[in-house]
């Protein structure tokens, strides 16, 4: 049987954590057929959430509780997870608030979810069946609907709904294990949750979102602020540079070649030749820039070094770059004979034939076949 721990961040919660653990472990963890255990991560609460937490320990066999030893709740998290992990043998492991905004409801589909084949489950506001708290006003709503959707569109993450969530079931073997979670960003702010995710959908096979309909907090206030949010959007456009980095300046690469491409045909135009054979000579010229401004820069994680690999990897890149070799001259030296063989057409075709057909083809190439940084999905092992 799968052993479930629902890790727990808690912090002055004694108005809600008794009523918490009665509900979990009384009436929701009798109906999912898993291992279910709770573990609270108390941040040293002022009031009795601890006594709390320590008597129902008493009671329920599966109720745990440990004090985090640094401030902030990705810290929670984080020894949560790894007392889950070390010490409770989890197989996966579940974030969730201990306020009700969370709805104990939810947490069986997302087991249910887990166990029919997903590694990644993620509790959703915005897909069907999901919600807000209808009470909350208009300009709350407008705030979490778009500030979520900036955060998918700095990731570029249009298949997931909802990138904010706090509500998630993560598989410990090869999705949480592959994370080195005390170097997640900013563990002592809310933002750590944007990192965590990013890398959890990176190393999640399957990722699955359940509809959530988050609640309002029944008691006290919420500890998000402005402060948190400008956080996470910060958090989140590096994050989006930086899996970005590679196509960047893979960009700036091709716009290198394009310069000597575009050059070298007018030199070699000038010479007598013609526009065919001076785009081809171009062309060629520019793989090699290409070539060697990759290797170093680009993909410099993956760099060739030996003499032998990088005779080889060159007559690779140059017969994975046929197709520019033949294309791009077809497409100037066409473009010359119809509108007429100046500097100013080669230019126009040569910026139409790089950006919507070379630069697409040559990165998808370079990728999976020259510096492999991308498996296919039937190559991947299981």
């Amino acid at each position: 049987m799968q052993k479930i721990v629902i890790v727990m961040p808690a912090w002055n919660e004694a108005e809600n954590i008794r009523e918490m653990i009665k509900v979990l472990v009384g009436t929701e963890f009798p109906k999912i057929d898993a291992d279910m255990q709770l573990l609270i991560v108390d941040n040293h609460s002022k009031d009795d959430t601890d006594k709390i937490v320590e008597e129902a320990s008493q009671k329920y066999s599966n109720v745990h509780i440990i004090q985090q030893d640094k401030p902030g709740l990705g810290w929670a998290y984080v020894r949560g997870f790894q007392y889950a992990v070390e010490k409770l043998s989890a197989d996966a492991v579940m974030e969730m608030d201990a306020d009700f905004q969370h709805p104990p409801r939810f947490v069986k589909p997302m087991v249910d979810a887990y166990l029919a084949g997903a590694e990644y489950c993620i509790g959703s506001r915005y897909i069907k069946g999901g919600s807000v708290p209808s009470e909350w006003a208009l300009s709350r709503k407008m705030v979490s609907f778009f500030g979520n959707l900036f955060i998918r569109t700095v990731l570029v993450n249009f298949k997931i709904h909802d990138l904010t969530t706090g509500f998630r079931l993560t598989k410990v073997d090869g999705v949480l294990n592959k994370i080195d979670l005390e170097k997640l960003h900013d563990l002592n702010r809310f933002a750590y949750k944007v990192d965590l995710l990013y890398q959890s959908l990176k190393n999640s096979k399957k990722t699955v979102e359940v509809p959530l309909e988050f609640a309002s907090r029944t008691k006290e206030k919420s500890k998000f602020n402005w402060k948190e949010m400008i956080a996470t959007f910060k958090l989140a456009i590096i994050l989006g540079i930086k899996d970005k980095q590679r196509f960047i300046k893979f960009g700036i690469v091709g716009g290198t070649g394009f310069i000597v491409n575009y050059i070298s045909l007018e030199l070699f135009r000038k010479t007598g030749i013609t526009t065919y054979w001076a785009a081809f000579m171009g062309t060629e010229l520019a793989i090699i820039s290409n070539f060697i401004l990759n290797n170093i820069w680009t993909f410099k994680d993956k760099i060739i070094t030996s003499f032998k690999s990088l005779v080889v990897q060159f007559v690779k890149f140059n017969v994975s770059s046929l197709f520019a070799v033949v294309v791009q001259p077809l497409i100037v030296s066409g473009a010359s004979k119809l509108m007429g063989d100046t500097p100013l057409i080669h230019f126009a075709s040569l910026i139409f034939a790089v950006v919507f057909v070379v630069v697409p083809y040559n990165y998808i190439v370079y990728n999976l076949f020259i510096w492999k940084t991308w498996k296919l999905p039937w190559a991947k092992k299981k």
